[in-house]
Formats: structure tokens, sequence, C-alpha cells
């Protein structure tokens, strides 16, 4: 299947309209105390009534001290409640299915920002990270769960578990960042232990039809492109998610490691045997041709991140002409307020080298 327009089910809940989901795009707009702001709640509707079939928020963060940025939407409490609610409502009355990623920071929560030593399956001298205890790494599966639970109580569809770009999950399943000698590492399966702690706690608290996602990233932070390979794989087998969410930084590119340099990418999970899950890549893709491409290559949906801040239209624009392509960079910050994103999310889109133009001195 080839139609970036053609309904995509899954085995537990409801089906996306398109091929299209909205990437968990950090944006600093929410309030300090993790409750939802107006200018994410604005930011996040107006992609869900751009054509998204999928609208995922940012990682939000499951405990205090997993906060990994400022503004950032939370999840750890039921204080967040309100705004979740009125977030999941205002993205289903537009007619996309609505989605929270569950995110802890790990290593990578700016100590000055969570107010106490950041946390990490070992302890790492470079950010001054501790290792959490047996207790700890138990509490922390158990607030994802919660968090999951929390998600479905506020009308989310589904849940996207944020096992990627270096933060805690990817601590656990990285044998660079991961040295522990108990359960919890070693092998790989030992280091995958806490995902599917995690994933199997949703499946049995959550409702039957509850969708559940997983973000892999296959390169950097001491990943290594075979053993997420062979993750990907079990967790296919085993059925437990509904979907998985590669993010591969460049879809087409040549793997960072010599032996795999003879594909792309992405044609080093789409010949995996899925079964019924899904897989979705995110990676440069900027105009309506490279979507259909990732299609072609075997993805069943294609995850937009910069195209999706510079259109809030994305999805509708390649549908009416299907070889659209997101507009040039540098664009003004005018040009991104017009597109929906608050101060804080311009302010944060000029820490981007050539993503917005200097303003006139």
């Amino acid at each position: 299947m080839t139609d970036l327009f053609a309904p995509l089910s899954f085995v537990r809940g409801p089906a996306l309209k398109n091929r299209f989901m909205l990437a968990p795009l950090t944006n600093l707009q929410s309030h300090p105390d993790g409750r939802l702001s107006d200018d994410e709640f604005n930011w996040l509707t107006l992609r869900a009534r751009g054509g998204f079939g999928l609208t995922m928020t940012c990682a939000s963060h499951v405990q205090a001290i997993g906060q990994g940025f400022p503004g950032q939407l939370g999840i750890y409490s039921d204080d967040h409640l309100e705004g979740l609610a009125r977030l999941a409502a205002g993205i289903k009355a537009a007619g996309s299915r609505a989605f929270v990623q569950l995110h802890h920071a790990g290593m990578r929560a700016p100590a000055g920002l969570i107010g106490t030593q950041p946390v990490c399956p070992s302890a790492d001298a470079e950010t001054g990270a501790r290792e959490l205890g047996i207790a700890e790494v138990e509490q922390l599966t158990e607030d994802f769960i919660v968090a999951a639970q929390r998600a479905e109580r506020a009308g989310f569809d589904g849940v996207e578990v944020h096992c990627a770009h270096g933060y805690i999950l990817t601590q656990f399943l990285s044998p660079e960042t991961n040295r522990r000698t108990d359960l919890y590492g070693g092998s790989l399966e030992d280091r995958s232990r806490i995902i599917q702690d995690i994933l199997w706690g949703i499946r049995a608290r959550c409702r039957e039809n509850f969708t559940v996602g997983v973000r892999l990233s296959p390169e950097r932070f001491g990943m290594k492109l075979a053993e997420v390979r062979t993750f990907a794989q079990t967790l296919m087998h085993q059925a437990q998610v509904d979907f998985i969410d590669l993010s591969l930084w460049d879809v087409f590119k040549a793997p960072n490691e010599e032996e795999f340099k003879d594909r792309p990418l992405i044609d080093w999970f789409t010949d995996l045997e899925r079964g019924d899950v899904r897989l979705g890549v995110a990676g440069k893709i900027m105009d309506g041709a490279t979507a259909r491409r990732c299609l072609e290559h075997g993805a069943d949906f294609v995850i937009l991140g910069r195209a999706a801040i510079l259109h809030h239209d994305f999805p509708l624009r390649v549908q009416a002409d299907p070889g659209f392509k997101a507009v040039s960079l540098p664009v003004t910050a005018e040009y991104l307020r017009n597109e929906g994103l608050g101060p804080a999310f311009v302010g944060y889109m000029g820490t981007w080298k050539g993503f917005v133009q200097a303003e006139p001195a």
C-alpha cells in the first residue's frame, strides 16, 4: 500500500484516516508545573485540523525528575488531567487521533531544572547522574504505566513510549550507558527488561482497544543497529505494541556502521517480519514524493517534524498537490507565528541552525 491517504488500521484502537503522524516535538510552551498552556493547545490542535491522521504531544514526562527541558508538558500528576483532557478532546474534534508520548529524560534531565541530581541506569560522571536502585527502577516502571492510565482517563486514543534519542529507556538499552550487573543490565534481553515490563503493564491495566506504540532510534547514544533491529523484531513477534515509530534522522541515508552501508537505513527495518505491527519512519521527510517513497520502501506511515512545523496543513497540501514541497529555510519568526507557534516555540526554533532568519538590527 503506497497511498498516503488510505486509512491505516491497528489491531487495537481506532484507525487513522491517512498515513501522516505529527512527530512528538519539543516546543517549550507548557507551564512550569507541566500543565498545558493555550499556546501548546493551539499548536497541536492546528495540526490536527491541518489533516494529520495522528497528532502526538511532545515528550511528556512521567516523573517530575524526568523533565528534560523547560515548558515540558507533564503527565506525572493528576494535576495535569484537566489540560490533557482538553487537549485530547480538541485533537479528536478536529478529526485526528490523539496520542501522548511518555518520556523520562534520565541523565539528560538538567539538575538546575529538576532541582536534584538526575538519575540513570548506571552512574554517569559527565552529567553527574546517579545510578537507580532496584526499587527505583520498579517505581519508574510503575510511573510509566500509571502515566498511560492517566492518558487513557484524559481521553487519548493511545500512547507512545519514548525509547529513543538517549533518554532514560535508551540509556537502559545502550550498553554504553547501562553497565548494570543485575536483572536490568548485561544482555540485550536484560537491558530491555524495563521496556518490556512497561509495555506489559500498560496492556494489563489499560482498556483492550488502547493503542500502544514505541519510538526507537537505531543510531547515536551508544545504540547498535543490529541490536535495535533485533529488539524491534522481538516487539513485532510479541505483538504487544501496535506500532513502532523509527526516528532515523534521515530515512534514506546510509547507516553509520560500515557493515550495514549497502542499503539505506529504512530498509534494515522494513524487511522485518512485522505481522500486524505497523511501522512508521521519521527523518527529513519534507515533500510528498519522499513521503510516498517511504511507503514504497515498506513503511506503513510517515512521521513529520520540521515539515509539520513549517506547514500546519502539510497533509492537506500534499493531498491537493502530490508534488508539494515544504518551504525553503530559513523562514521568518512572523512566518512561524502564522503557523501557530507561540513565542517560546519560535524562540526555540531560533536555536536551530539556519531555521529562522535573523531579525534586522
